[in-house]
């Protein structure tokens, strides 16, 4: 008991702490719009779920998801199941993205964010020092670009592109030449024609289309992000109050409680609401960086920066499409849209990264103790 004990209070609290304001401000905004409440039971349900697996996880050794074997296992794992999904999965708004169970439903692509992390942070910290060697770019690339295909295939847009980002976001951070950056800025240009020509489904180009041209359909492609905006703005800097937000509540704002669940939080609390959970956001950004830079190795480094970049680039695609900056992708966001399948995840990547604090905990007080004291 006290074992485990010393191990919670090794934890990150202030990063604990930082999520658990999103996920009250998302039961709140649910259960303020929803009438039956349904979303805020159910949402209820998956939050103590997700806390009891964070929890697990966090108390877990990681040190497993370091062994080759077992990355190769669960990269091989999910791409199975990616490939499964887009042959007999659920489909939900134009995607067949998921397996549905009957009482809950599964979305591949969630964990296959994480399981890319831990394969390129596997691949990168046994190969940093010759990094800048355009093979490793290459290989890294492939493993991302199965998994990539995979989503596309569904066809879920803004899944593909948060994994395109995380792999750049690593490649970036693990050290690439100028040179070998502009030649993938090229294949990039190269694969967004091909994708726009023969990948892209038609809803989806007309987002695209829309976001050049917001005020062109309103009434069509254009309607969920002329409304979003709309409750955005409406919210001003002190916001409506909870449960008088129209936008929502009259139904105008689709899918409020998932991909523009900040359109309706906004117009709720305002500007200043809207700012504090951005800076909670950052302090979330902020702590797994510093988990990063203190990483006793660099797995855990490289984990917690993808980790990051996975976060960072969810929030800046959702509340982009919320304000009208970026096209609507379905992107949902960290920690407050509802939705198990993705919390649950975000838990579990949140327990890794705990685990590896209090690893790296352990080798500084280790360091210490050798250089002033001496080995026992």
């Amino acid at each position: 008991m006290q074992s485990v004990l010393r191990r919670l209070a090794q934890l990150d609290w202030v990063l604990i702490l930082s999520i658990v304001p999103i996920v009250i401000a998302g039961l709140v905004t649910m259960y303020s719009f929803t009438g039956s409440e349904v979303y805020f039971s159910r949402q209820i349900i998956w939050v103590c779920v997700s806390v009891v697996v964070l929890a697990l996880t966090a108390l877990f050794d990681y040190s497993v998801f370091t062994r080759t074997g077992v990355i190769v296992g669960l990269y091989v794992g999910i791409c199975a199941a990616l490939l499964l999904v887009a042959s007999v999965g659920s489909v939900a708004k134009g995607a067949q993205s998921w397996f549905n169970f009957g009482a809950f439903s599964v979305q591949p692509s969630d964990p296959a964010k994480i399981v890319l992390i831990l394969m390129l942070a596997k691949y990168f910290s046994r190969r940093h020092i010759a990094i800048s060697n355009i093979r490793h770019i290459l290989v890294s690339g492939a493993y991302t670009l199965i998994i990539f295909g995979l989503v596309l295939l569904q066809p879920d847009f803004g899944s593909a592109v948060i994994i395109f980002a995380i792999w750049l976001g690593m490649v970036l951070v693990s050290g690439i030449s100028k040179k070998h950056l502009f030649v993938l800025g090229l294949i990039g240009v190269v694969v967004g024609g091909a994708l726009w020509t023969y990948g892209f489904e038609q809803y989806q180009r007309d987002r695209i289309m829309t976001f050049l041209h917001p005020l062109a359909d309103i009434r069509g492609a254009g309607y969920n992000a002329y409304q979003s905006t709309i409750a955005v703005g409406s919210g001003e800097v002190l916001g409506k109050g909870i449960g008088f937000g129209t936008q929502s509540r009259l139904q105008f704002l689709p899918e409020f409680e998932t991909d523009f669940i900040f359109a309706a939080f906004s117009e709720e609390w305002g500007f200043i609401g809207s700012l504090i959970i951005l800076l909670l956001y950052g302090v979330i950004l902020w702590r797994l960086v510093m988990l990063g830079m203190r990483g006793a190795r660099n797995f855990e480094t490289l984990y917690a920066v993808g980790l990051a970049i996975l976060i960072l680039t969810h929030v800046t695609i959702n509340i982009g499409m919320n304000i009208g900056l970026l096209p609507v992708t379905g992107v949902v966001l960290p920690f407050m849209s509802y939705g198990g399948s993705h919390l649950v995840t975000e838990a579990a990547a949140i327990g890794l990264a705990m685990s590896m604090r209090r690893r790296a905990l352990a080798t500084h007080r280790g360091l210490i103790q050798n250089e002033f004291i001496g080995p026992q």
